[in-house]
């Protein structure tokens, strides 16, 4: 297959998962920039400070605007750590975008190590979506470990929707959220599904200190296989607040989860709780899809897409 061909498939892979990039945007392409468009209110530029990555500054007041930041690795033996920076101003009401896909073929592990941090001004509101993919052929690794960190002012919001969906053999994703100002909001919610022999870690500290502060942690995953996982969420009360973690998975064949669900209250007005299930695929779903017509992968491929949306 030649790179182009490669390079295309892939783009139309991640355009499919996050969307084609409209208005700002940046594509990383093997280490290097392919292509970038800043707007009135959104503006992108390089680091100066010798790092690799990106800034981005979004004006006080912008609303209905989206950044796209898709990363995509085509070559075996990549590996990149890159900052991206982000500064939201205040009263904003925008979505940002991002991906990695890895297309490896070769036998040397392809590796993308993100930082990602925002900076949420004061009553502003962001949607931040992300996505992974990995695939190819090749006995190189897919590796992905991103690192998401958020301080959050007084109303300001984050949601944040990340998924990873097959075909990445490691990652470690941490995530960690300081809901600083009076009111502000955390609502994370992950969906994770691996394979053979696919090993992937969610590690989470969300740090409630301003007054009001709520959060909402949603962890959906399916471990099929060989594969392993470990899930690690942390939220701390430090003032009046509010806290959810939930935390669900299907297990299949030989593969093992760890679920570790903690919450510290440091306040006697903050009010804190977990749940954590994990089992497999209940017997009687199973049946009654079958009964419908369906084949048993074809029941078992419903139930799991249902669980994943």
């Amino acid at each position: 297959m030649m790179e182009s061909q490669v390079d295309r498939e892939l783009l139309e892979k991640i355009a499919d998962l996050i969307g084609k990039p409209v208005g700002a945007f940046n594509i990383r392409k093997d280490t290097g920039c392919d292509g970038r468009q800043s707007t009135e209110n959104i503006q992108i530029t390089g680091k100066t400070d010798g790092k690799s990555g990106i800034d981005i500054r979004i004006k006080d007041g912008t609303k209905g605007e989206q950044c796209h930041i898709p990363v995509i690795i085509t070559k075996p033996g990549i590996q990149e750590l890159v900052y991206n920076d982000f500064y939201i101003g205040e009263n904003c009401d925008v979505d940002i975008v991002a991906g990695c896909g890895i297309h490896n073929c070769g036998d040397c592990d392809s590796e993308h190590d993100g930082i990602h941090t925002f900076y949420i001004g004061k009553n502003a509101k962001v949607h931040y979506i992300e996505k992974h993919y990995g695939e190819g052929e090749g006995t190189g690794k897919r590796i992905l470990n991103p690192q998401t960190i958020v301080y959050l002012e007084e109303g300001a919001s984050i949601v944040m929707d990340t998924s990873q969906i097959g075909g990445v053999d490691d990652t470690k994703r941490y995530t960690k959220c300081e809901a600083n100002g009076a009111n502000s909001e955390v609502q994370i919610n992950e969906k994770l599904l691996t394979a053979g022999d696919q090993h992937a870690v969610s590690e989470m500290d969300v740090i409630l200190n301003g007054a009001g502060a709520r959060t909402r942690v949603v962890s959906r995953s399916v471990a099929k296989e060989q594969s392993t996982q470990v899930f690690y969420p942390r939220v701390q009360g430090n003032a009046p607040c509010f806290g959810h973690v939930s935390c669900d998975s299907i297990i299949m064949g030989a593969a093992k989860v760890r679920s570790i669900p903690e919450i510290t209250c440091n306040h006697v007005d903050a009010t804190l709780m977990h749940e954590a299930a994990i089992g497999k695929i209940a017997g009687e779903q199973l049946l009654k899809l079958e009964t419908l017509g369906l084949t048993p992968e074809e029941a078992e491929e419903k139930i799991l897409e249902g669980f994943l949306r």
